[in-house]
């Protein structure tokens, strides 16, 4: 298969390889290899300067079987209507691998939201509620930030939906602020969920922790608090990278001797966008080099956290596998089909994207539960409620993958799909020829 196919027909070749191996139904294959729904919409935003620009938004409900839909929201200038079909198939897995009451979504709009202003980005928010206004809501379909949103964000998606509801509903969407409906660990979520489940292969392997390295490709949220309890465990972050949007390239910023969590961390040295500094980088004494550099870093564990297919059949081989024993997905779908095969033949162990990443929904779902209480737990209690629910479908994805020689990312995809296909079938929405 190329790895030039499309994000969407990616994600439909891993489902169709498993379901396969599943034995399921072809009425449920061919149910669950497509969304249950797909809106497409135009919204136009008044600009500062008195004209009006019309941008394309999305939101697909991949499936509701489980529970509402769950997803973020990306603003990027590069969104298509199929990288969003790609990832709102991917949350469906993601949270059935994880045991969560829900299904899977997600939405964008094609823009650049660093050439808007905040009050312009406001109105693409607001304006984004009012057209999905009626397909979505707690019971239904509730969003989350992603790339390029934030909190902020959120809340004026919140406002826009009470407004549009006349009612109080704080559980329309996740990633709030802490204080008006936000959860406690929510912006560690992710990147903290990747290092548990690095802990946990890192035990299975042998490996001491505080002899791991990494590198990390990306410096948004997710990577930079991967970056902090990594360390915080003992092991040594020694190189990340970044697009830089000024230069249309992307860099890495490599220290031998480690890179310190609290300058990654520092508002001066990584913006809102994820994107580092070179003048305050080169001050911290990190290095740049070119952007594929932290593939080939002689590291104990990669990382890669950023956007899709950027591990492909042209660069997998960069990889050093001398010293790479984990490779950790904490982006969405990193790794086309043809390196995934490489990573396989080198032995390599891979924790897939959607067990690895989903630190994010979790605590996502327990903003909900905390929405619906109006009852909002410690920070201390949110990790470990997390470090519990990451731990357990580890080890039940790698029990399996260990047990009937699978590789992990098939083991997880056997759990998540079966999952599903209960409830589908379950609830009558499919006839099948043999109950699964």
């Amino acid at each position: 298969m190329s790895q030039e196919m499309n994000p969407f027909a990616l994600v439909q070749a891993q489902f169709d390889q498993n379901a396969e191996r599943l034995g399921l139904d072809p009425a449920l294959r061919e149910f669950l290899r497509e969304p249950e729904r797909i809106m497409q919409f135009t919204i136009p935003v008044d600009l500062d300067n008195g004209t009006t620009k019309t941008f394309t938004g999305f939101r697909v409900q991949h499936s509701t079987a489980r529970g509402p839909a769950k997803g973020g929201i990306r603003f990027a200038p590069e969104e298509t209507l199929d990288m969003v079909k790609q990832l709102a198939m991917m949350m469906a897995w993601k949270c059935a691998v994880v045991d969560l009451p829900l299904g899977g979504g997600k939405g964008g709009v094609i823009v650049d939201p660093r050439e808007l202003s905040d009050r312009e980005v406001e109105r693409l928010c607001r304006g984004w509620v009012r057209k999905v206004f009626d397909l979505v809501g707690p019971g239904r379909d509730v969003p989350a930030p992603d790339v390029a949103t934030n909190p902020q964000n959120m809340l004026w998606m919140m406002d826009e939906y009470e407004t549009l509801a006349r009612a109080y509903r704080p559980g329309f969407v996740t990633g709030k602020p802490v204080g008006v409906g936000g959860s406690q660990g929510r912006t560690e979520a992710t990147g903290y969920g990747v290092v548990y489940c690095i802990r946990e292969a890192l035990k299975r392997r042998g490996i001491d922790f505080k002899e791991a390295t990494a590198s990390i490709q990306g410096a948004g949220n997710v990577a930079r608090y991967a970056a902090e309890k990594f360390t915080q465990y003992g092991g040594k972050v020694v190189a990340l990278s970044c697009w830089d949007p000024k230069d249309k390239k992307a860099y890495t910023y490599s220290c031998p001797q480690g890179i310190n969590p609290q300058d990654l961390l520092a508002p001066a040295t990584v913006d809102k966008f994820g994107t580092i500094d070179p003048e305050k980088a080169k001050s911290l004494g990190w290095q740049q080099e070119e952007g594929e550099a932290w593939l080939k870093k002689e590291v104990t564990v990669l990382i890669p956290a950023a956007l899709g297919q950027a591990v492909t059949q042209d660069n997998v081989r960069e990889i050093n596998f001398k010293t790479v024993k984990l490779y950790a997905e904490a982006a969405n779908t990193p790794t086309t089909l043809e390196a995934d095969e490489v990573l396989k033949e080198k032995g390599v162990y891979v924790l897939p994207d959607f067990l690895c990443n989903a630190g994010g929904v979790t605590v996502s779902y327990f903003e909900q539960v905390q929405n619906n209480m109006n009852y909002y737990w410690s920070k201390e209690e949110v990790f470990e409620k997390l470090d519990r629910i990451m731990t357990k479908a580890f080890q039940a994805v790698m029990a399996l993958a260990e047990e009937k020689k699978y590789y992990p990312r098939d083991a997880a995809y056997l759990i998540a799909i079966q999952r599903v296909a209960q409830a589908v079938e379950g609830r009558g929405w499919v006839k099948t020829k043999k109950r699964i």
